[in-house]
């Protein structure tokens, strides 16, 4: 599954403002005195983790940024110490754990992918002694301000979405976050977690639009909610939008999980 590069864009600063500071300051300083860190970032999009934590990490830093959107991926390498990677994470991840690497990050994938992904991910990093920073992983949670009679069967509606198929098996959805800490846990990680949610105020009108219109066509691909329902959700959601009344609260939650003695 992939996003344009227009989407990517406008949620980074929501994603940068929601990032939990207390896992982002225990990454740093889970490296802090190292001359050097290689960071292999998985589904990294346009590079929103590596403008995110690499200004926190004051090691001298190379970035290996792996994606399968060769567009995304020209975006993302068009700094100095990044270098571009096209892989098709779903059958090749051993691919990008394979070489130096002192940490594997990635932002919002874990409720994109399956639970037997999640786990191989979770034994080929303990395999390897690798930390992992994963962050942005939605956890199922809406709050719309004004509310509305339909939201949580839209919302049901979406969580359901969320755990169909986006290219690595039945995917985790809203179970993931916590899905995450036990698969890491198992094989002997601690695990620091935070909420991250996404919050967009009454003026942040052009991605709440988008939001209510993505959350509207996946209520209407799982076919729970009846066509015209949907509709007029987004219908009234759109007009307190447009008039300025509207916020959303989307919960999500970072991770960061490391061996007991971690490197």
């Amino acid at each position: 599954m992939s996003f344009s590069a227009a989407w990517l864009s406008l949620r980074e600063p929501f994603d940068r403002r929601a990032r939990n500071p207390a896992v982002l300051q225990a990454v740093a300083a889970a490296f802090a005195g190292l001359p050097s860190v290689n960071i292999a970032d998985l589904a990294c999009g346009t590079g929103s983790t590596l403008r995110a934590l690499g200004p926190r990490i004051a090691a001298r830093q190379h970035w290996r940024l792996y994606d399968n959107d060769l567009s995304l991926l020209a975006r993302a390498a068009d700094v100095p110490n990044a270098t571009a990677v096209p892989v098709d994470l779903a059958r090749d991840l051993e691919v990008a754990l394979d070489g130096p690497v002192d940490l594997v990050t990635t932002s919002a994938l874990l409720d994109l992918v399956s639970a037997e992904w999640l786990e191989r991910l979770a034994i080929e990093t303990a395999a390897r002694r690798i930390p992992v920073y994963a962050a942005l992983t939605y956890d199922g949670r809406a709050e719309f301000t004004p509310s509305d009679p339909l939201d949580d069967k839209i919302v049901a509606a979406v969580n359901a979405h969320q755990r169909s198929d986006k290219g690595f098996g039945p995917a985790l959805g809203p179970t993931a976050a916590q899905a995450a800490v036990e698969q890491f846990e198992r094989v002997g990680y601690t695990v620091l977690q935070g909420a991250a949610d996404w919050s967009f105020e009454t003026a942040d009108r052009e991605i709440q639009t988008e939001i209510l219109s993505g959350w509207a066509a996946a209520a209407r691909e799982m076919g729970t909610v009846p066509l015209p329902d949907v509709l007029a959700w987004l219908t009234r959601h759109n007009v307190f939008v447009a008039a300025g009344l509207s916020s959303i609260r989307v919960g999500h939650v970072d991770v960061f999980a490391r061996p007991a003695a971690a490197r």
